[in-house]
């Protein structure tokens, strides 16, 4: 069992998957933030490797890849401060980024890399599951779990070959968009988690536009995972000592954990 499916592994735990990205607001803001959400609740915390043209992220991540990037946050370096954050944190950290860095860094110097820094997985959005088997049988070699997206508008047959070939768990985007803060979660998801639950024993998680525990509890009721990213980001832009997303993330965990009676 991979250090990702063991997150999902205790009976009726839901998971809360937190996004950060590396580099934003500064280093030593995520030096100091991503042990704090491990310590304030999170199961799996995502790191993004800032890139120029982060199609599938909204405003908020966009604009936090774009600091990130001039503050001068290379893959390199991001590799770097995972191998930092592994020996601070026991929970599994998966990096999130675009196919374009990863492929210029290689395919096999970044998975080995991956696995020597301690990170868990890799999320790649713009990556599809029937252009992926390169890089599935590289990270399959080092122990990696790469971790597949899929969305409302998937086919059947899209949902069928995700379901074979991801690991970890399956990302479903809540919403046909992009990422981003919202005040109400889609009232045609629970048919679209249904869908992909018909194909597959995988751990089911949601993400894109989960800002507060009352939304949170509500994906927790019929998915495995609950993925919050944006709202972390615009919290850590307002104050130094992160007490309001501390504050935040202890909410998240306690309404999913009141689905599964812990």
């Amino acid at each position: 069992m991979s250090k990702i499916a063991s997150a999902f592994s205790q009976p009726g735990h839901k998971a809360l998957i937190a996004y950060v990205t590396v580099g934003y607001p500064t280093i030593k803001a995520t030096l100091k933030v991503v042990p704090l959400l491990a310590d304030s609740g999170c199961d799996i915390v995502e790191l993004g490797i800032p890139f120029s043209d982060p199609l599938a992220d909204g405003v908020t991540i966009q604009k936090s890849s774009f600091h990130a990037l001039q503050n001068g946050v290379t893959p390199r370096l991001c590799l770097k401060l995972a191998g930092q954050l592994s020996q601070k944190v026991d929970i599994p950290l998966v990096f999130m980024t675009y196919y374009n860095p990863v492929f210029s860094y290689g395919l096999d110097k970044f998975c080995s890399a991956c696995a020597g820094s301690g990170v868990s997985g890799v999320i790649i959005p713009d990556l599809p599951p029937d252009e992926g088997s390169d890089l599935e049988a590289i990270s399959q070699k080092q122990g990696l779990d790469l971790i597949y997206l899929l969305a409302p508008t998937s086919t059947e047959e899209r949902i069928r070959l995700a379901a074979q070939r991801s690991r970890g768990f399956i990302y479903l985007v809540s919403v046909t968009g992009v990422t981003g803060a919202r005040d109400r979660v889609p009232a045609d998801l629970e048919a679209f988690v249904t869908r992909v639950r018909n194909a597959t024993a995988q751990p089911l998680c949601v993400g894109f536009g989960i800002s507060t525990p009352e939304q949170a509890s509500r994906i927790a009721r019929i998915a495995d995972g609950v993925i919050v990213g944006s709202r972390i980001i615009q919290l850590m832009e307002k104050e130094d000592n992160f007490a309001s997303l501390a504050e935040l993330v202890r909410g998240l965990r306690g309404s999913i954990d009141k689905i599964s009676g812990q």
